[in-house]
């Protein structure tokens, strides 16, 4: 008979967690591949991802896979939209709303803290951090353009926010309910 120790379900546990991270970054990553060029802010389906992974996996996992995200995008593994890579691509124009991602997570991992219990509030506070998070995903990406291009709020605002919105709504209720229904699937954080 097979014994269990603490070493082997401690080691089972760092496998899962990281099983997680890479299957949170996968997910990014392919969202970021799905994408249309609009300028130098393209759309993708990142903004879905990256709230998803925040209210599926809360912070222990899905600050870090944001972070791996980040770094594979830095030392030149094309995870980026458009398959871009590398430090010009990360600290080009877009560079302040992948850092943003951060943000765009931790709200709704924050909100999975919270003992909400029916499908339908959990599915509207997911929602609701969701759209706190982007915004200030949002408020950072665009001062780091306004930085980049030495250029007018309106200007940044008008051409890498106001275009976006309505589909990153859409996107967030999505990935809202998708949460709602995926979480009770996976291990608790």
């Amino acid at each position: 008979m097979k014994t269990v120790t603490k070493k082997s379900v401690a080691k089972r546990s760092v496998a899962r967690e990281c099983a997680y991270i890479a299957l949170a970054v996968s997910l990014i990553t392919v969202c970021a591949w799905i994408s249309i060029p609009v300028g130098p802010v393209p759309v993708t389906l990142q903004t879905l991802a990256v709230c998803l992974i925040g209210a599926l996996f809360g912070l222990k996992r899905s600050l870090p896979a944001i972070l791996v995200y980040i770094f594979m995008g830095l030392i030149g593994i094309p995870v980026f939209a458009g398959f871009k890579a590398g430090a010009a691509a990360l600290f080009g124009p877009t560079g302040g709303y992948i850092f943003g991602f951060l943000f765009a997570a931790l709200f709704p991992a924050l909100a999975k803290l919270l003992p909400v219990r029916r499908s339908a509030s959990r599915c509207m506070l997911f929602y609701a951090a969701s759209v706190v998070g982007l915004a200030v995903c949002y408020l950072f990406g665009t001062v780091w353009f306004v930085l980049m291009y030495r250029c007018t709020v309106g200007y940044a605002l008008a051409l890498c926010v106001l275009p976006f919105i309505l589909p990153d709504l859409a996107k967030l209720l999505v990935s809202a309910l998708l949460a709602v229904r995926l979480e009770r699937y996976l291990s608790p954080v």
